[in-house]
């Protein structure tokens, strides 16, 4: 009778919890972001990639959220060429989480000369990276 009584009290149980399941899974903002194999937020990841693909990789480590570019010579000027590097700080999708840093050179005697980066050109490509990721989320939401 015991055994009875406990596989109708489990049974009974196992309805109840199964009627609570909703029938979906919650959708919640920071679902895409934090369920990731990723160790930052897959936003900003996937934006920075995008962002910096005119020029070819030199490294990518989306555990360490640091992503390297080779140098890059626009090809109406030959002369001065760029390499970015992006490290992303954070899960959360913020602007604090995300760093940019430019160097540039320049042809000077057939030899490549250490050139300044305006700190404007950072902060576009900071600001381009930030746009595309909130876009990205957007569109994770809405779907």
């Amino acid at each position: 009778m015991r055994s009875a009584t406990r596989f109708a009290v489990l049974g009974g149980a196992a309805v109840a919890l199964a009627a609570c399941g909703g029938g979906g899974r919650p959708r919640t903002e920071l679902q895409a972001a934090q369920l990731n194999t990723i160790g930052v937020n897959a936003y900003l990841w996937r934006a920075a990639l995008d962002t910096v693909s005119f020029a070819p990789l030199l490294q990518a480590d989306s555990a360490g959220g640091v992503i390297v570019t080779d140098w890059y010579a626009n090809p109406t000027n030959p002369n001065e060429r760029v390499k970015v590097t992006v490290t992303i700080l954070d899960q959360d999708l913020r602007a604090d989480a995300l760093r940019v840093a430019a160097s540039r050179q320049v042809s000077e005697g057939g030899n490549w000369v250490e050139a300044p980066v305006q700190a404007a050109t950072v902060q576009k490509l900071e600001d381009i990276i930030l746009t595309k990721a909130r876009d990205l989320r957007r569109q994770a939401i809405s779907s």
